[in-house]
């Protein structure tokens, strides 16, 4: 028989209890919403700057590893001819001992005292046999040259396979910093595209105002021109003004921080290292009131910005990503040291 029983009826408690939940999950929600607002254009400033600072500090690092990878390359290159020379000059040697060989065998047929008791011309066969005794003692002296050369071959494949590994290893350290930088570059401008048209717009009138501030009359005090080696490399950086910051470039068109002043002080005839950590131990150090115009002004407790002292308070550096080369305050940023080269 069919049961003709009415379905039981949601507890009104139990209705009561899923609406309040659903309430409060809404609410949660639009709480959560509320809770991340949309950042403001001085809060993506920040942390843009953050971002930028922390891709030059890795890009100091790219630098390093280049430098190395450079290095690396050319002593690669030098093992690598200098084995082929060796194994010419081991080649040769073989040849010379293979003649000598032969002319032994030519010599040799007999034995050397059946040879005298036989010759017709004693005196004629003495001199032969000095002759073979003295070839005898080259072939002795060829086979410790061959075997000196090809000691020496071996150590230096060994070393240049050594190199070839450290080479490889600093290659994948270079594409990994080179990452880390692009990775740096991108997230600050997935924040800038945050902002508004017009808020972007203000941030690069700001950024247009500091390059053109600089580009225009600087005040740099009354401190005497610069002279010597620091004076040219301080000229050949103000030639430099209005250039664009490119990670890892070292100009004559872009730069970075140290590679503004490696190429400023190349044109100077002085050869400073790739970084500015390298740089930072160029020369003397010296304090803030010591400073004078040309000398390197380190940036930063990991030392990872350099600048040229302009005088005045002032410095000439290639500050950051989408800035170009200019003069700013030396209070800008946490003064370490100056040097002197």
């Amino acid at each position: 028989m069919a049961s003709h029983r009415r379905p039981k009826q949601p507890n009104r408690t139990r209705v009561t209890v899923l609406t309040a939940t659903a309430a409060a999950a809404v609410a949660l929600t639009s709480q959560a919403a509320q809770a991340e607002p949309t950042p403001s254009k001085k809060d993506v400033k920040a942390k843009v700057d953050k971002l930028y600072e922390e891709a030059e500090h890795a890009t100091e690092k790219y630098n390093g590893a280049k430098e190395k990878q450079e290095k690396l390359e050319k002593q690669v290159g030098n093992l690598q001819d200098s084995v082929a020379r060796g194994q010419g000059e081991l080649n040769k040697l073989r040849d010379s001992l293979g003649s000598m060989a032969t002319a032994q065998y030519r010599s040799g047929g007999i034995d050397p005292s059946l040879q005298l008791f036989l010759s017709s011309d004693p005196d004629s066969y003495l001199d032969k046999a000095s002759a073979l005794d003295q070839l005898s003692s080259k072939q002795t002296e060829a086979l410790k040259k061959i075997q000196a050369k090809q000691r020496t071959l071996a150590q230096q494949r060994e070393e240049a396979s050594d190199k070839l590994a450290d080479l490889e290893t600093t290659r994948k350290e270079l594409e990994g910093k080179k990452k880390k930088i692009q990775g740096k570059l991108s997230e600050a401008q997935r924040l800038l595209n945050t902002l508004t048209a017009q808020e972007r717009a203000a941030l690069d009138k700001e950024e247009e105002r500091a390059n053109r501030a600089s580009a225009e009359r600087v005040d740099l005090g009354s401190t005497a021109s610069p002279s010597g080696r620091a004076g040219a490399a301080f000229s050949a950086a103000q030639s430099k003004i209005g250039s664009p910051y490119v990670w890892g470039a070292t100009g004559p068109n872009s730069f970075d921080c140290s590679g503004l002043t490696s190429w400023a002080y190349g044109q100077a005839g002085v050869s400073l290292p790739r970084t500015s950590q390298a740089q930072a131990n160029a020369g003397t150090r010296i304090s803030k009131s010591e400073l004078a115009p040309g000398d390197l002004v380190i940036f930063y407790s990991d030392l990872h910005h350099v600048g040229l002292y302009a005088g005045n308070g002032q410095i000439l550096h290639a500050p950051k990503p989408g800035a170009n080369v200019r003069y700013e305050s030396i209070n800008n940023m946490p003064f370490m040291f100056g040097v002197r080269v």
